[in-house]
């Protein structure tokens, strides 16, 4: 049974509009029967620490709240035996249905189809889902905010209120994208870094701070403050939601791909586009397949020594082998009695490694514990732990456990776990550290690929020596030129993080010290863990090390590594040095951490430390010294490892709960900088045409209220032809902006020095910037090259070799359509929105993969391109297609002539023909299709409104 509670009088407002909340909604029968209702009474409840009273929003749980409960009684207990067996994650979808059911947005029959998961699922039917909240952090959170000011001007130019575009859930964007690593091995970094930010960022920010004021519902986390998903963690994340008084599980979508770190604590959320994201703010239900959900079942303990880290590539490389994309992976068993909440979100973190929509752990003593050390108070734990054993959402492992359902299975025995690292080029690769230095040496040798850089024999020994601020210095292959513990991953751990801090303590007792010419760095995820670094004492040798606090961001996770020293890049270069960075991050897709780094390993915070004090991945721990002690004797991994005692004594006296209170105490008051932008009053945002951050998007020029219907491809030419796993971070605009590219050559004719570009995810705002730097990684294969890497493409009418966005402009112009053909995980990793909206302004009007990353298939649903998908056991290469042919593809001319999934034939003029799958998944997809897109689908329906 699910039980909602409500203090009286909102529960007569709620029941008056919402017949979740008044009636029966499981009924057989066509007649929903009103619900009974019983009451019991809880205990006065107040958040611990105020969420965001400032900036005009306050969402306070109330001071006192009296319960009445509803229950859907008939149905509900004749079904309770099948409810029981539910996954936790699939009750959580269910209980929104049952709030939300309207008999609209979400009908009697989608409930009934969730009730029914285990035969339904199979079927790929289609459901609503409408979450508690939206998540955004900068980089996605810009182009959001740019897009609902641009709508405003849309509605008004339709003749309607302006004002109706506004969230009308709740919206929380964290501003942690924008740091980069300029300064490093530095007491002044984190100071200087964040000047630098501002006064780079300082136009994105008074837009965002605008946005703050301009739409109600949005609450704005000032930059210096954290990154988004360990803030969510820490702090926003509530378990137990509270609507005006009505509580229901805590639920969310966010346009960041690790969104689903929350799922670790129990909040079913997972990452979506930001073309989504903006339709679920404006009131849409999220239309999504409902999903299958495998068992992940683990018994026994880690062994001492291995960290979460280890745990998380391991559980990786198993669900990429099982096969999870677009499933829930529940995690249950034993073992988990045994993993912090800390370790568990290191696990639902990396979700979009392993490629399932989310990585969901059910709350119980442990969630519980957390929220207690992360200040949370004693009256919002025990509501929270008592709403959900009243609503059989609880896990308690002292009483005896519902045997659930799942679609399939898998089990980990903890102990079987062992240290490693992923890389070079991809999370998923996951090496035993055993077994490094010859993984290693097997890269170098074999041919180009994820797993092969294709150095000959005699060049593997090659030593580049150069000159470092006066000292002598050398590189060779697998020499480590960055080293960073960052990323919400792992720094939202205090077992690593004051792991690491210990590695750092025993290294600079024993003499042992970084080479100066690495690049060294800390970004943490929150205040709190500068703090317990502190208390620990632990932060004086992290910083003796070089891993001093640059900023509280992402910063190398997400390719803001800043620069390095020229010396250092000049070496790499001149000698073609295969250099490596390391990070306890959880993305090393080529060319994301830093241009010049072309090895990139994910490794624990601790591993991070051991690998800088090396200097070189070419090591094997067991058999070779780390280093030469100030005594002359080796120094070897095992005698500056912690043991878990070590590492448990120090988090036990160190990581307290006043330290979380005060460091979110702290930021809701924002920073000087912050606090010091002005913001004009405007709700339609005055729009500069001289800005180089912010412009406004063509997407709505010229819409009228009748949408343009289906439409097909008719002799399109191939932009680019790809094979496997092309990620965000080869078709998106990320990182630094190259000083001949399309986008540096519109800077620069708009007056921007070179040492102002700033990076692309800086410039997200800015549609000409984002559309000239979209497929402009300087790593991307593109076949129609033969072999060479960059981006650049072939223009085929006349054979010339040109950027892509000059050849898609060349193609625009003469009035030719194009399309893109591609591998299998097309659009894997981050949710970048600008991989489909990029891909529109290019003029591609489709895309044919062998399969697609759940999010970026969405994304590219959202800006209108039509997905296909080639039949199974085909591709570009089977059926002979080299991408110089033109590509028509038939679509019926009336929407509903189209169905979900139907096959679709695809022509070409070299007399080759073949049939493919259309990746419209949903009926709600193909009206998004009719309309070109998720946002004018949504600005007809509010100006109809």
């Amino acid at each position: 049974m699910y039980l909602s509670t409500s203090p009286s009088s909102s529960f007569v407002r709620a029941s008056s509009s919402t017949s979740a909340v008044s009636r029966i909604l499981f009924s057989f029968s066509r007649q929903i029967q009103p619900a009974r209702f019983f009451a019991t009474t809880y205990r006065s409840i107040r958040c611990s620490v105020p969420r965001w009273s400032n900036y005009g929003v306050n969402r306070r749980f109330p001071i006192s709240l009296k319960a009445q409960i509803r229950t859907a009684s008939q149905v509900v207990e004749r079904n309770v035996a099948t409810m029981d067996k539910l996954p936790f994650s699939i009750r959580i979808l269910l209980e929104s249905a049952i709030r939300n059911c309207d008999n609209f947005h979400v009908t009697k029959d989608d409930v009934e189809k969730i009730l029914d998961w285990e035969n339904t699922a199979p079927k790929q039917v289609e459901i609503p889902f409408k979450p508690a909240r939206v998540l955004l952090q900068d980089f996605t959170g810009v182009p959001s905010v740019v897009d609902l000011a641009s709508m405003r001007d849309a509605m008004k130019e339709l003749g309607s209120d302006p004002d109706k575009i506004n969230p009308m859930v709740p919206v929380d964007l964290v501003i942690d994208h924008s740091v980069q690593v300029d300064v490093a091995r530095s007491e002044n970094a984190l100071q200087a870094n964040m000047d630098i930010e501002f006064k780079r960022n300082k136009e994105r920010f008074a837009f965002l701070r605008w946005g703050s004021t301009a739409f109600r519902n949005m609450l704005v986390v000032p930059p210096g403050s954290g990154i988004v998903h360990q803030v969510n963690l820490e702090y926003l994340g509530c378990v137990v939601f509270n609507s005006d008084g009505v509580l229901y599980p805590d639920s969310l979508v966010g346009t960041d791909s690790h969104t689903t770190m929350i799922d670790g604590l129990g909040v079913a959320g997972w990452g979506v586009g930001g073309i989504e994201a903006e339709a679920t703010m404006l009131g849409q239900s999220m239309s999504m397949v409902l999903p299958g959900v495998v068992g992940f079942r683990m018994t026994g303990k880690l062994h001492d020594g291995v960290t979460a880290t280890d745990l998380v590539l391991t559980v990786t490389q198993m669900l990429r082998k099982h096969g999870v994309v677009g499933k829930f992976v529940e995690f249950y068993g034993p073992g988990l009695a045994s993993l912090s909440l800390a370790d568990r979100a290191t696990i639902a973190n990396m979700s979009p490694e392993y490629g399932a929509t989310m990585g969901f752990f059910p709350v119980d003593h442990m969630t519980l514990q957390y929220l207690r050390l992360t200040g949370r108070s004693e009256e919002t734990i025990t509501m929270i732990e008592e709403y959900l054993r009243a609503n059989k959402m609880f896990v308690d492992y002292n009483e005896p456990q519902e045997e659930r359902v799942y679609s399939s299975y898998l089990e980990l025995e903890l102990a079987d776990v062992e240290p490693c690292v992923s890389g070079p080029k991809r999370p998923n690769d996951r090496v035993p550290l055993k077994d490094m230095k010859a993984d290693w040496h097997a890269c170098l040798d074999n041919k180009q690929g994820f797993k092969g850089f294709a150095v000959p024999k005699e060049e593997q020994d090659k030593v580049a020596k150069f000159t470092f601020h006066g000292l002598p210095a050398e590189l060779k292959h697998g020499s480590v030129v960055i080293a960073a513990i960052t990323s919400c991953t792992n720094t939202s751990n205090p077992n690593v993080m004051l792991g690491a801090g210990l590695v750092a303590k025993k290294a600079c007792e024993l003499g042992l010290e970084v080479k100066p010419w690495i690049k060294t760095s800390l970004a943490p995820g929150s205040g709190a863990v500068t703090k317990y670094l502190h208390k620990s004492g632990l932060e004086k040798y992290l910083n003796q090390q070089g891993f001093n606090l640059v900023g509280y961001g992402c910063t190398t996770c997400i390719g803001n590594s800043g620069d390095l020293d020229e010396s250092v890049a000049s070496a790499i270069t001149d000698n073609d040095i295969v250099a490596a960075a390391v990070l306890s991050g959880n993305r090393n897709f080529e060319g994301r951490v830093h241009p010049l780094t072309r090895a990139n390993y994910l490794a624990s915070p601790l591993l991070v430390v051991a690998y800088a004090l090396a200097g070189t991945v070419d090591i094997d721990f067991e058999k070779e010294p780390v280093g030469i002690g100030k005594d002359g004797r080796s120094v070897y991994l095992k005698d500056i490892w912690p043991s878990n005692k070590e590492i448990a004594e120090v988090v036990q006296s160190s990581v307290l709960p006043e330290m979380f209170k005060s460091t979110y105490e702290a930021i809701t008051q924002g920073n000087p900088f912050w606090n010091q932008l002005s913001v004009p009053s405007s709700s339609i945002y005055a729009w500069d045409p001289n800005s180089t951050y912010i412009h406004q998007p063509p997407y709505f020029k010229g819409m009228s209220m009748d949408p343009p219907g289906p439409h097909g491809v008719k002799d399109a030419f191939c932009l680019l032809n790809f094979g496997d796993s092309i990620t965000t971070d080869h078709i998106s605009p990320a990182g630094s902006i190259h000083k001949d590219s399309p986008a540096a050559k519109y800077l620069m004719e708009h007056g921007v020095q070179r040492r102002d570009f700033n990076s692309y995810g800086s410039r997200r705002g800015n549609d000409e910037v984002m559309t000239r730097g979209t497929f402009a990684n300087i790593r991307i294969v593109n076949k129609l090259l033969n072999g060479e890497v960059g981006p650049k493409t072939i223009h085929i009418p006349t054979g010339e070799k040109l950027y892509v966005y000059d050849a898609a402009m060349r193609y625009k112009s003469e009035g030719h359509d194009t399309i893109v053909v591609a591998g299998a995980e097309y659009g894997s990793g981050s949710s970048r929105d600008w991989a489909a909206k990029g891909p529109m302004l290019l003029g591609v009007k489709a895309v044919i993969a062998k399969s697609f990353e759940r999010i970026h298939r969405s994304n590219l649903v959202g800006m209108g391109l039509i997905p296909l998908s080639f039949k199974h056991g085909e591709d570009a290469e089977t059926l002979g297609l080299t991408g110089h042919e033109c590509y028509t593809i038939d679509l019926p001319q009336k929407i509903s002539d189209i169905r979900p999934g139907q096959d679709v034939a695809v022509t070409t003029d070299s007399g080759k023909s073949f049939i493919c799958t259309l990746r419209f998944d949903t009926e709600v997809e193909l009206t998004y299709f009719e309309h070109g897109g998720i946002l004018p689908y949504v600005i007809r329906n509010l100006t109809k409104q």
